[in-house]
């Protein structure tokens, strides 16, 4: 049996299709992907988000140890403030992606969904004397994502105040009668917030948000939207086989902050070099969705692979993130992509394929 997350009830009350997917049961669409869609780029979209990897991190050195760790400045943080980072290990290869919020007294992490377990134990293995506790926080908080142009309007109604917020900074608030801390997270591109709040509290956030307007979000459109924005997933468009440059996630790092595991590589190639490969978007012709893996061809040579595919809403095409040798790089490049036996006409595109 498939594991269900915490509000399974209330979005199957809602008309939720659910599917398995990664061993879990979660909601594929309400009825409508593409209305679903429309409401994230026009409107605003409600999507649970409960499944990403959560830890807390407490003691005097959590900050210290955590910035010798990771790619970006945690030192600098101050309680209400966070940042997007990676974990990387010796070879500058991606360990994991994740955000961390700094609080007055711990920080809250954010990681991709089933990975807490194994992140905390290679953290763990750099622990020697340093006064830092790290504890996973899974099933600690419900995550609801609120994503569009109308986010800004309904979280500051709901919260009875303006809130303003720079990228990744966060505050607790009341909101449906309980405390939630509130995070400006554009998950999709364009405007967003993530709502972090206690399991008990979860349905009664949902339902204000859904009742103020937002629209549930399934999986479905979820990842179309993600596509088209070109944001990429851990264990998808990441893993420990990339290096962390060839994701050209520049937001991840801080070039000016010292030491950190993986540095030497990552500097060398910001200074000295350049990667052989990085990833890009594809725009397909035709129809047909490529599957994960297919290979991209260009004057006889294999050049890359795909890595996430769908067709877009937002275009009409099919559109896919893969990595791409460095000399095919230029946007309108013309490649082949080849998934079994078809050979699929691709051109490659600068990212996002949508602006918010």
């Amino acid at each position: 049996m498939p594991n269900q997350m915490a509000l399974t009830a209330l979005h199957l009350g809602q008309g939720a299709v659910m599917e398995e997917t990664c061993g879990w049961l979660l909601p594929a669409h309400y009825g409508d992907p593409a209305a679903e869609h429309r409401a994230v780029r026009e409107g605003v979209g409600l999507a649970d988000r409960s499944l990403v990897g959560k830890a807390m991190v407490t003691g005097r050195d959590r900050a210290a140890f955590l910035h010798g760790m990771v790619t970006n400045d945690i030192k600098g943080l101050q309680p209400g403030q966070g940042c997007p980072a990676a974990f990387l290990d010796a070879h500058g290869k991606v360990v994991s992606l994740l955000s961390v919020y700094a609080l007055e007294d711990r920080l809250l992490l954010e990681l991709p969904p089933g990975t807490t377990e194994k992140v905390l134990q290679v953290i763990d293995h750099f622990l020697i004397s340093e006064k830092a506790y790290f504890e996973a926080a899974d099933e600690a908080f419900i995550v609801l994502s609120i994503q569009g142009p109308g986010a800004p309007a309904l979280i500051e109604r709901l919260a009875g105040r303006a809130l303003v917020l720079a990228p990744y900074a966060h505050v607790e608030v009341n909101m449906a009668g309980a405390p939630v801390r509130v995070i400006r997270r554009a998950e999709l591109g364009g405007a967003g917030f993530q709502c972090w709040v206690a399991p008990e509290h979860g349905e009664a956030l949902w339902r204000a948000l859904s009742e103020g307007g937002a629209r549930p979000v399934g999986v479905g459109a979820w990842e179309v939207l993600r596509v088209e924005a070109g944001v990429p997933l851990y264990g998808h468009d990441v893993d420990e086989t990339v290096i962390l440059p060839e994701t050209r996630l520049e937001a991840l790092v801080s070039y000016t902050k010292g030491c950190y595991i993986g540095q030497e590589v990552v500097a060398r190639v910001k200074y000295r070099g350049h990667v052989n490969r990085a990833l890009a978007g594809l725009v397909l012709e035709g129809d047909r969705v490529p599957r994960h893996g297919a290979t991209l061809h260009a004057e006889g040579k294999e050049i890359g692979r795909v890595t996430s595919a769908v067709r877009s809403l937002a275009l009409g095409v099919p559109v896919a993130l893969g990595y791409v040798r460095r000399e095919h790089l230029e946007p309108g490049t013309a490649v082949s992509i080849h998934d079994g036996d078809a050979q699929l006409p691709a051109r490659v595109a600068a990212l996002p394929f949508v602006q918010p």
